[in-house]
């Protein structure tokens, strides 16, 4: 209902109700459409690799030196080796074209999840199971929460994560577009190593480890193979972060308002 000049208000007609009725559901819009596919990447890989980072895996037995307090008797590591560095080539992406505020939210997002995929595991598992069902010590072994490991994956994730992104959008606000191979060999040292010490600090006693030796053998090879591993892929990396910036359009408005005025 308007007002008419004398201040009487004039009712509608059907036909003005209908011309100022919404047409069709309204929806809010994405503000990239590669970003949520990263971010579902990101979080299926972390809960992948606690799921197969359950299964002890031992690589090249027949490899064997000393060297100080390192002793090597094969390459001991868990079945997410092959995994877990994605999740960091991912950090490494979406902190390169999307800063470290996104890579914040993905961040805790992920731990959000992880949280949640271990609290219905311990549900499952503590739900009678039926007569017929004769999985559920198997069930419970691979799928069984135990806090003090839980603690070490969040604690180490986190920590790792946030100072991978950090270094990464420290770095390029100096550099710029330039030297990423840098940033990206940085980023990781500095959050392989912290994810590595926290979750071996924390989850060695777990484990059994109780010498100093075992301790340093476990976290320095840990450390070295999934930095190896990243650097390995870094040409991929480099491929997904030119890709990407091409792709989205905010990315090359954003550099656009960053080059200098003519």
């Amino acid at each position: 209902m308007t007002t008419a000049k004398s201040g009487r208000p004039v009712p509608h007609t059907d036909d003005d109700r209908r011309a100022q009725s919404p047409v069709g559901p309204a929806f809010a819009t994405l503000s990239s459409p590669y970003f949520p596919y990263l971010v579902a990447l990101f979080v299926g890989v972390m809960i992948i690799s606690n799921i197969t980072g359950t299964k002890g895996v031992l690589l090249f037995p027949s490899l064997s030196f000393d060297a100080g307090p390192l002793s090597m008797n094969g390459l001991v590591t868990d079945g997410a080796f092959y995994l877990f560095p994605l999740a960091y080539v991912l950090g490494d992406v979406i902190s390169e074209v999307y800063g470290f505020r996104a890579m914040r939210r993905v961040i805790l997002s992920g731990f959000g999840v992880l949280l949640l995929a271990s609290l219905c595991f311990w549900i499952t598992i503590e739900l009678p199971a039926a007569d017929f069902y004769d999985g559920q010590q198997a069930f419970r072994t691979v799928a069984g929460v135990v806090p003090q490991f839980l603690l070490a994956g969040l604690s180490g994730y986190v920590v790792g994560e946030f100072l991978n992104s950090y270094v990464m959008v420290k770095m390029k606000a100096r550099s710029g577009e330039r030297r990423l191979w840098a940033r990206l060999i940085s980023s990781t040292i500095v959050g392989e190593f912290a994810d590595t010490l926290v979750f071996c600090s924390i989850a060695a006693s777990a484990l059994g480890i109780s010498r100093w030796q075992d301790f340093v053998n476990y976290t320095v090879v840990g450390f070295v193979w999934k930095t190896l591993v990243e650097v390995a892929v870094m040409p991929i990396t480099y491929a997904v972060c030119a890709r990407l910036k091409k792709a989205e359009p905010t990315y090359q408005e954003a550099l656009a308002a960053r080059l200098p005025q003519q």
